[in-house]
């Protein structure tokens, strides 16, 4: 999904269950406008099978698969369309949402969190493991700033740049130094000064202020890039970066964009989604802007299961990975295939990315 500058959401690629919210379930092949919410959307995020958006006016909309209740509506009704989750829920005053395989969460400007869907690990954080089809607040957790959600966990940061973490911690994810699940939040352990957090499947990452990145959790296809292939269950750092200034967490695979526009990418690499021109695992950083001619000046960076993308500073965006039913949009193409190098993606003005 994107999300440009004037608020209004396209999408592209499998809909299923709806998840492109174009009222169809019919699979988009180019990107097509979300209906009904043209000109007010202010952020948004992609789960498995559905889809969760913040309006500017601070109410959350949700649409696509809803079998565990991660649309938030009360019941497990999936929409294709999108439908709008009652302020009854104490749901209000959004400015953030993100959304795992089938949980959602929100963040409100009062620094709480809300969170719903699937709770089988505790990743709805509110001390319990019962599904959730209406949004509840996230327990002792205040003035957080920024929120995550990979597979079946969540990521909370506060304005004190402090990490914590909920839900599944099978690989360390969690980051707390052991591998119990949470079904309320702990914090990162030996992490401070964060300014940004990101979440992939099973892994975690996080960017300071001083630039530098940390990660935790699954690491065995390099994804923690730091020299190894082991999972971890306490940060380490990221080697080789040192001004980082967005960090984004695929699957099984990390980027992140240095002070200088470049994009550096790790891990899992088999369908091309680090964009080095092949299909090698990277357990290290590389820096992909000296490989690929006119691939720098990016802003930010998201990732998803196969495929990553990026938004230069002129707004233009950039595909790389294996494009099942043309899930990165690339106009050119009509068949399934992959692409080791980036690509140009069509995305009218867009401004923001949200990958699945």
């Amino acid at each position: 999904m994107s999300l440009n500058a004037s608020g209004t959401a396209c999408g592209a690629g499998q809909n299923e269950y709806g998840e492109l919210g174009d009222g169809t379930l019919v699979n988009q092949w180019t990107p097509v406008q979300v209906t009904n919410l043209a000109g007010s959307l202010s952020a948004i995020a992609t789960g498995q099978y559905h889809t969760i958006a913040a309006k500017s006016d601070g109410t959350v909309w949700t649409w696509g698969y809803n079998g565990y209740g991660e649309l938030g509506t009360g019941n497990t009704v999936d929409h294709p369309t999108p439908a709008s989750i009652s302020a009854s829920s104490g749901l209000t005053g959004v400015v953030a949402v993100a959304a795992g395989q089938y949980h959602s969460l929100a963040l409100t400007s009062t620094g709480f969190v809300y969170a719903w869907g699937y709770n089988g690990y505790g990743q709805i954080g509110d001390g319990t493991t019962t599904n959730r089809t209406a949004p509840v607040q996230v327990i002792q957790l205040t003035n957080v700033v920024a929120i995550a959600a990979g597979q079946d966990f969540s990521l909370a940061l506060t304005s004190g740049g402090l990490v914590y973490g909920w839900g599944y911690n099978g690989y360390g994810q969690l980051g707390d130094g052991n591998t119990t699940n949470r079904s309320s939040p702990v914090q990162v352990a030996g992490l401070s000064g964060v300014a940004q957090i990101a979440a992939g499947i099973d892994h975690s990452l996080a960017r300071k202020s001083d630039g530098t990145v940390w990660a935790w959790g699954y690491g065995q296809d390099g994804e923690l890039g730091n020299g190894g292939t082991s999972s971890q269950v306490n940060v380490v750092n990221v080697a080789l970066l040192t001004s980082a200034t967005s960090i984004g967490a695929g699957d099984y695979h990390s980027m992140a964009v240095q002070s200088d526009g470049s994009v550096w990418t790790w891990g899992y690499n088999q369908y091309g989604q680090l964009g080095d021109g092949t299909t090698t695992n990277e357990d290290v950083p590389e820096k992909i802007g000296t490989l690929v001619t006119g691939f720098s000046g990016f802003a930010a960076v998201a990732g998803g299961g196969g495929i990553q993308s990026g938004i230069a500073g002129e707004r233009h965006g950039m595909g790389l990975g294996l494009q099942r039913l043309r899930s990165v949009g690339n106009r050119e193409y009509e068949s399934e295939f992959e692409t080791c190098r980036p690509i140009g993606v069509y995305s009218p003005s867009s401004s923001t990315l949200s990958a699945s």
